[in-house]
């Protein structure tokens, strides 16, 4: 696996970097004095971006055409950073087919396909590293998240066996994990808005998110559990998924 540390200024794609955690890493690896290729939708966020130095191509990932545009405009990587997500807070028999086909297309679609081209020139550059924002629902899942967890949990089965493919050729392949976000993404997910006022004690900063995700870049590391409670609390779900949903019910319903 990739270890080529984070002394030597790399060229790094972030998708999702119009808002959230996206926007947040593609600034500070700017800071750092990193080649950052930015792309998301918002192009009033992506001209901003482009005032610090940052190459920027706008993008939809909802459609295969949308990542193939993307991917015949992006220069050789060392780095790709997939922040890029949407989720919607639903039952599963009430949600929209717009809005679950969407979380598939953005959040599992998209990243294999982009895996699928970048990997290929990062094999032949001999080292890279890909890094998936993934999510605590994707090992734990609720209620009104059965599809977005869905597509976190299919990165999570996707990045295992990808980990092993690519190994050989010196690309690493590291997952965050992070609980909910203080972000845009969850007005958006919840259209009752009752989410973040309940989760409002647990909410994690996206600045920490941020920072995480960028210490790992040159670094061995499979996974980061944000915050790391809850990498225990998934482990044991695992264990004993029946003890842990009767026991977590109050907590597994805020939404």
């Amino acid at each position: 696996m990739v270890c080529f540390g984070m002394s030597k200024s790399k060229r790094i794609l972030v998708t999702g970097a119009t808002s959230g955690v996206g926007y947040l890493i593609a600034q500070k690896l700017a800071k750092k004095g990193h080649q950052v290729i930015a792309t998301g939708r918002n192009k009033k966020v992506l001209s901003e971006l482009a005032k610090e130095n940052i190459l920027v191509i706008e993008s939809n990932l909802d459609s295969v055409e949308g990542v193939k545009n993307l991917l015949q405009q992006l220069p050789q990587l060392d780095v790709a950073i997939f922040s890029a997500g949407i989720g919607t807070f639903e039952y599963a028999i009430d949600m929209d087919d717009e809005d679950l086909l969407a979380m598939i297309n953005v959040n599992i679609q998209a990243p294999m396909l982009l895996t699928k081209y970048i990997a290929k020139k990062m094999k032949e550059q001999g080292q890279g590293q890909l890094i998936f924002i993934g999510s605590q629902a994707g090992k734990v899942a609720t209620p009104k998240a059965s599809v977005y967890a869905a597509t976190k949990h299919a990165i999570i089965g996707y990045t295992n066996a990808l980990r092993m493919e690519l190994a050989p050729y010196h690309i690493g392949v590291t997952v965050i994990h992070p609980g909910p976000i203080d972000t845009p993404f969850i007005d958006h997910a919840d259209r009752t808005a009752s989410y973040r006022q309940a989760m409002k004690h647990i909410l994690l900063d996206p600045e920490k998110v941020a920072s995480a995700t960028i210490h790992t870049i040159g670094k061995k590391t499979r996974e980061v559990n944000l915050p790391s409670y809850m990498g225990i609390s998934s482990k044991l779900y695992a264990l004993a998924p029946t003890i842990i949903e009767k026991l977590g019910k109050p907590f597994f319903n805020k939404k």
